[in-house]
C-alpha cells in the first residue's frame, strides 16, 4: 500500500492509502459524496462526474468487482474514487476485475482507510469544495499554491462525443440524443423501446438535427455548469419550437435557461439514489437516482413558460418542468437508473407517447 494525502479546501487533510493508480502529481479537483450503497462501477463510469472526486458514504466498497457490461462510459472521466474500505476479492460471478484493477487500467485515483463520514459531515456542513491528493506530505504555502489555482471547466465539451453516431432500427421513432456526457443506459432505454437513434455532439446546429428528420429529442445528462454552454440555448430553443422534447438531468438545467429560468449552484448537490420526489400531476412520490451539483431556481420561472411539476421532499428544489404549450418536459434525475431504482422508467414511455402524437409546431 501507499500512502496518500488529501487536503480540503476548508484546512482539513486526511491520511489515508492508495489501492488505484498512483497520484505521481498532485490532483486538484472537487470533491462530492455519492450515498449509493451499490453500482459503484455505474457510478464511476458516469460522465456527470468528470474532474470530481467522489466520496462513498457506504463503509465496503468492491465486493461483487467490475465486469465488461456495467459501465456507463467507455472512458471514466472522474479523478479519484474515495472509500472507507475497498474490497479486493471480490464475489461475483459476473466479475472480471478487482475495482483496484478497473481503477488502475483507467488511470484513475483510489483511496481508501479513512474515515468517510466525518469527510462527508464535513462537505454537508461547509458545501462541495475543493481538494487536493498527493502521494507526498505537503507544506502549507505548497497547498496553497495548488488550491488557488481554477478547477478544470468545460466539462461538457471534454466528455461530448467528437463524431455522430446512428443505431439504426427497423421500426420505431428516429430521435436525437444531444451528448452533453450521455449514460449507456439513456441510449439503451430508447432503443428498447424500438427508437432508431442518432447521438451528436453538444453544439450540433439546429440546422443539421433537422436534416435527419428526427420524430423527437432527448437532451442527456452531462458534468459541470449549464451556463458554460450558453452557445446551445438557441439551438435548444429553436427544436422545443419542432419537436417533442424530453430533458434527464443536465438536459433539464438547459431546458429550463432556453425557457428564461435561471440555474443556481446547490451547497453539496444530490448524488445518490435514494432520493424522494414527489409528482404533482400523478400525485406520487419515487425514489429516483441522481447525480448533479445544480438546480434550476424557482424564483425564477415567474415569467416563463414552464410549470414546477416534481420537487425533492427533502429540500423542496425543482425536480421535474413541462412546457405550458409545447410537447416538452424535463425531470433533474436519473429515469434510466442505473445504478439506482426504477420507479421512473416510465418517463421513456410518456416521452414515446408524445413522438407518436406527432406533437410538433
Amino acid at each position: 500500500m501507499n500512502k496518500v494525502y488529501l487536503y480540503l479546501e476548508d484546512g482539513n487533510y486526511f491520511e489515508a492509502e492508495s489501492f488505484g493508480a498512483i497520484a505521481h502529481t498532485p490532483i486538484l479537483s472537487e470533491i462530492v459524496f455519492n450515498t449509493s450503497m451499490q453500482g459503484y462501477q455505474e457510478i464511476i463510469s458516469d460522465p456527470s462526474y468528470c474532474d470530481q472526486s467522489i466520496v462513498m458514504t457506504y463503509p465496503l466498497i468492491g465486493n461483487y468487482g467490475t465486469n465488461q457490461d456495467d459501465s456507463e462510459s467507455i472512458t471514466p472521466y472522474l479523478k479519484a474514487l474515495i472509500v472507507n474500505e475497498y474490497c479486493d476479492s471480490p464475489s461475483n460471478f459476473r466479475s472480471r476485475q478487482s475495482i483496484a484493477q478497473f481503477l488502475i487500467s483507467h488511470n484513475i485515483v483510489g483511496i481508501h482507510r479513512l474515515d468517510t463520514r466525518m469527510l462527508t459531515k464535513l462537505i454537508r456542513q461547509k458545501g462541495t469544495m475543493k481538494s487536493l491528493i498527493s502521494t507526498t506530505p505537503l507544506t502549507g504555502e505548497e497547498i496553497q499554491t495548488h488550491l488557488k489555482n481554477k478547477l478544470s471547466e468545460n466539462q461538457i465539451e471534454k466528455v461530448s462525443t467528437k463524431a455522430i453516431s446512428h443505431f439504426p432500427a427497423n421500426r420505431g421513432k428516429r430521435i436525437v440524443l444531444i451528448d452533453f456526457g450521455y449514460k449507456k443506459n439513456i441510449l439503451e432505454s430508447l432503443l428498447k423501446r424500438g427508437c432508431d437513434v442518432i447521438v451528436v455532439p453538444f453544439n450540433t446546429s439546429f440546422e443539421k438535427i433537422k436534416s435527419f428528420n428526427p420524430q423527437g429529442i432527448l437532451l442527456s445528462n452531462g458534468p459541470g455548469d449549464p451556463k458554460s454552454i450558453q452557445e446551445v440555448i438557441p439551438t435548444i430553443q429553436k427544436l422545443q419550437e419542432s419537436y417533442p422534447l424530453f430533458s434527464i438531468c443536465m438536459g433539464h438545467q438547459i431546458f429550463a435557461l432556453a425557457n428564461g429560468a435561471n440555474t443556481i449552484k446547490m451547497k453539496f448537490g444530490h448524488r445518490g439514489g435514494n432520493h424522494p420526489v414527489t409528482d404533482f400531476e400523478n400525485k406520487r412520490v419515487y425514489i429516483t437516482s441522481q447525480n448533479h451539483g445544480y438546480c434550476v431556481d424557482e424564483n425564477s420561472l415567474a415569467n416563463t413558460p414552464l410549470k414546477i411539476t416534481q420537487v425533492n421532499l427533502n429540500d423542496k428544489t425543482i425536480e421535474g418542468l413541462r412546457h405550458t404549450s409545447r410537447p416538452a418536459f424535463s425531470v433533474q434525475y436519473h429515469p434510466e437508473a442505473n445504478p439506482g431504482p426504477n420507479d421512473t422508467k416510465f418517463l421513456f414511455d410518456q416521452f414515446m407517447q408524445l413522438v407518436a402524437e406527432g406533437k410538433n409546431a
